[in-house]
C-alpha cells in the first residue's frame, strides 16, 4: 500500500510539473486504435503510463497539449470536405502526422514533376501485373522520380479517408493512400483518383481525400481516373457489342486497355451490368 501511495504521488506530482490534465489523458481513449499501432512501429513503448503517452504524442503531434488538435488550422479544401466526413479530428491528425514521418525518409526528386507524372501513367498501370507484394515498392520507385513520396499506410476508425497529398516547403509532395476496403480494383481507382488530383493541380498545400465526399472537384478526379485505366469509347463499343458475354470477352478487352480483368469486372459491377462476385484483396499495410 505504502508503494501504491508513493507511486501515485509522483505520478500526480509529473503531471503537475508536464501540465497533464485529466481531460488530456482521456484523449487516450480516442487514439486506442493509432496506439496500438505506433507501439508496432516502436514509435511509443507499450509499457508507458497514460501520463507518458500523452508526452509521448505531444511529442509525435508536435504541439504542447493534445487538447489543441481540434484548433489545429486545415486548408479550405479539408474544411470542405470534413463537413460530410465522420471525422474524429485526433484521429485524423494522428493519421495525418503517422503520414508524413512515414515518407520522412524515402528519397525523392527535389520538385514535383506533373508532365513526368503524366507520362509515367502506362508504366504505373503496368505495376498491376507484378505480384501483390512487390506493388508499393514499384510504385514508390515510380514516384520518388516524379518528386514524390509515396506509402501506402494503415487506416482507422474516425479518419474516414482514402488518400492524402501535401506539399513540402521545397516543392515535392507526400502522396499516402489506405487500403479501406482492400479490394484490387478499388486500390488502382482510387490510386488513379489521387494522380488526377495532383494533374489537376487540387493538391496546393494540403490535401486529404475523404472516401465519402463528392462534389465537382471530386467528380473530376473519378472521371480522368476512369480514362486512365479504361479508354471510353473503348469501353462503350465494348457494352454495345455485349462482349462481356463471350468467354473470355472481359480478359481479351482487359488486355486491350492493358489492365487486369479485375479492373473491368470491377467497373461492370458497379454499373450493375454484370452481378457482384468475389475478386482480389490487398492485404499489406
Amino acid at each position: 500500500m505504502n508503494l501504491q501511495a508513493h507511486y501515485d504521488r509522483e505520478i500526480l506530482e509529473f503531471e503537475e510539473i508536464n501540465n497533464i490534465t485529466e481531460e488530456e489523458i482521456g484523449i487516450l481513449k480516442n487514439l486506442k486504435e493509432v496506439i496500438d499501432v505506433w507501439i508496432s512501429f516502436g514509435w511509443l513503448d507499450r509499457e508507458a503510463n497514460a501520463p507518458a503517452m500523452v508526452l509521448d504524442l505531444r511529442r509525435i503531434f508536435g504541439i504542447s497539449n493534445l487538447l489543441d488538435t481540434p484548433k489545429i488550422s486545415y486548408s479550405a479544401a479539408y474544411r470542405a470536405q470534413s463537413k460530410n466526413a465522420n471525422v474524429d479530428p485526433y484521429v485524423l491528425f494522428a493519421w495525418q502526422r503517422m503520414c508524413e514521418l512515414l515518407t520522412k525518409n524515402i528519397e525523392i526528386a527535389d520538385r514535383i514533376d506533373v508532365e513526368k507524372l503524366k507520362n509515367k501513367i502506362p508504366d504505373i498501370k503496368r505495376v498491376m501485373f507484378v505480384r501483390a507484394n512487390q506493388i508499393q515498392k514499384k510504385l514508390s520507385d515510380i514516384f520518388s522520380e516524379c518528386g514524390i513520396a509515396f506509402r501506402i499506410v494503415p487506416n482507422f476508425t474516425g479518419a474516414p479517408v482514402q488518400g492524402f497529398i501535401k506539399e513540402t516547403e521545397d516543392g515535392a509532395l507526400i502522396l499516402c493512400m489506405t487500403l479501406r476496403q482492400k479490394f484490387a480494383d478499388i486500390f488502382w481507382f482510387t490510386l488513379f483518383h489521387e494522380i488526377a488530383h495532383i494533374l489537376n493541380g487540387d493538391t496546393k498545400h494540403e490535401f486529404i481525400d475523404f472516401d465519402s465526399v463528392s462534389g465537382e472537384v471530386e467528380a473530376k478526379a473519378d472521371s480522368m481516373a476512369g480514362e486512365f485505366l479504361i479508354d471510353e469509347k473503348a469501353y462503350r463499343v465494348f457494352i454495345a457489342s455485349e462482349g462481356y458475354r463471350r468467354l473470355n470477352g472481359i480478359e481479351r478487352f482487359a488486355d486491350s486497355q492493358n489492365v487486369k480483368d479485375y479492373i473491368v469486372q470491377g467497373r461492370l459491377m458497379k454499373e450493375e451490368i454484370i452481378p457482384w462476385k468475389a475478386r482480389p484483396r490487398y492485404e499489406w499495410a
